[in-house]
């Protein structure tokens, strides 16, 4: 076989290729664990497959002290520490080799509650478990996590990857009761030199493909309830304009807020004849320039509503998640967060109004909901843009504010997760789609129709001074 068929286009097709090797196990007592974050594509498609439950099981690879480049073992999920012989070197200096291990581990504690916050592993007992990574290079991290399955006692215990060394293979057959790997080439160099799409899998990907099969398939005109579900097709009434021209004509302010023991930089924006606030939340990794949410802003201002857009990180903050990624998840930081963000505009004399609408994007649409959920006196109105509410977790079930969810319908493992939030906010929610958007909504037309929607729903929910609705102009 030639190396260019042996090729995967990316980790989607490689769990699809990967599932038809496994499909004697479907409809069978299997659950299905990805090593995040590569694994985590590849065994979607398995677990979807098999129909099966997708589950991470976190390993994490334990460098050399003072060479965190050489791996010498790896440290899984269970306090599990796997050594090679190449640690051999630094085993005399027992706290040294500690000190590195003990750091891995609280990494490893992190990615787990990140991925998989306050769930519990399913049980494995007496089950058959499907162990999924990308690929396999040396094989170390792979062999601690099976060591620590070994421990929840599984009926049968199988690893399977797409690509792998011979070496490694034979290694791991001794760790698992079976090694699938669709190829195994002897000219192995690296796993990415099997796919032709290899770019990272970002932690917003893990999280929207381990919510995505945890619900069914999703009709835009289904009903959940009393929940109204609806595709958005009717005509924008109006088109954003330039952002700045639009910020500068409806006067900001750039301010400083003290909130949650330290101060955040934010634009503020009161249009003349100001008629009630909104807080915006911006999503994971973004800030309060992010284009999207400014072009929103603008529609909004436009409508007569003062907007307050904030960073929710510090810079230092900000510096420290773009290496590691860990706060823009921290969904009770954000949510106190933009609590003191939305009880400022409240108090704003500019604003003008007790009250205060939240518009969220990604994960801020998360933080939105807990805020309007722990704070029902202050937030009377919710926006989502292609957001996490999921992340909201428990807190759903105590949101009263009026909200809309407003998705992609190209979007769908998001759109996905929004129909499973929708059916456990127990206020009056609406599932907007916007028919041909991604999650972006940078196609044509589409982010224009966000900001309607959003006009709209705050226009029907934010009371003005005199106690009437918002006009949307």
């Amino acid at each position: 076989m030639r190396f260019a068929d042996r090729r995967f286009s990316d980790r989607h097709d490689a769990g699809k290729q990967l599932a038809r090797r496994l499909e004697d196990l479907r409809d069978q007592d299997v659950v299905v664990l990805a090593l995040p974050r590569g694994g985590v594509p590849v065994a979607a498609e398995v677990a979807a497959a098999l129909h099966a439950p997708l589950e991470v099981f976190v390993a994490r690879k334990l460098g050399a002290p003072g060479r965190p480049e050489l791996g010498i073992g790896a440290v899984a999920e269970g306090d599990v520490v796997v050594l090679d012989e190449r640690a051999g070197p630094w085993r005399g200096n027992s706290r040294q080799l500690r000190d590195t291990t003990e750091a891995e581990q609280a990494e490893l504690a992190r990615r787990v509650r990140c991925y998989r916050g306050e769930r519990a592993l399913p049980p494995l007992r007496g089950r058959t478990v499907v162990l999924v990574d990308d690929g396999l290079a040396t094989g170390g991290t792979a062999r601690a996590a099976l060591t620590a399955l070994r421990t929840h006692a599984p009926a049968r215990l199988v690893l399977a990857v797409p690509v792998a060394p011979p070496a490694a293979v034979s290694q791991l057959a001794t760790q698992a009761d079976e090694v699938i790997a669709l190829h195994t080439p002897d000219d192995f160099t690296a796993v990415g030199r099997w796919y032709d799409n290899f770019a990272q899998t970002t932690d917003d990907e893990v999280l929207a493909l381990l919510g995505s099969t945890r619900t069914g398939p999703f009709s835009p005109s289904e009903a959940i309830g009393h929940k109204t579900l609806f595709s958005s097709t009717e005509p924008v009434r109006h088109k954003i304009t330039d952002v700045s021209q639009a910020l500068e004509a409806a006067g900001t302010r750039g301010v400083r807020i003290a909130v949650d023991d330290c101060e955040l930089a934010a634009d503020v924006t009161v249009p003349s004849a100001c008629r009630g606030g909104v807080v915006f939340a911006h999503g994971s990794g973004s800030g309060r320039s992010s284009p999207r949410n400014r072009s929103v802003a603008a529609a909004l201002q436009k409508a007569g509503l003062a907007t307050v857009l904030a960073d929710l990180l510090t810079a230092g903050e900000q510096e420290r998640d773009n290496r590691t990624a860990e706060l823009r998840f921290d969904i009770d930081l954000l949510a106190r967060r933009l609590a003191g963000l939305a009880a400022w505009a409240a108090a704003d004399p500019a604003i003008g109004q007790p009250t205060v609408g939240l518009f969220g994007a990604s994960t801020g649409a998360a933080a939105a909901l807990r805020v309007a959920a722990e704070h029902p006196e202050l937030v009377v109105a919710v926006v989502s843009r292609g957001g996490r509410p999921d992340l909201a977790g428990a807190a759903l079930g105590d949101v009263s504010a009026p909200t809309l969810l407003i998705v992609g319908g190209n979007d769908h493992t998001v759109l996905r997760l929004n129909r499973d939030s929708a059916a456990r906010v127990t206020a009056a929610v609406d599932l907007a789609v916007v028919p041909g958007a991604t999650h972006l909504f940078e196609e044509p037309g589409a982010l224009e129709q966000v900001a309607q929607l959003a006009v709209d729903h705050f226009a029907a929910h934010l009371p003005t001074a005199g106690g009437t609705a918002v006009s949307p102009g």
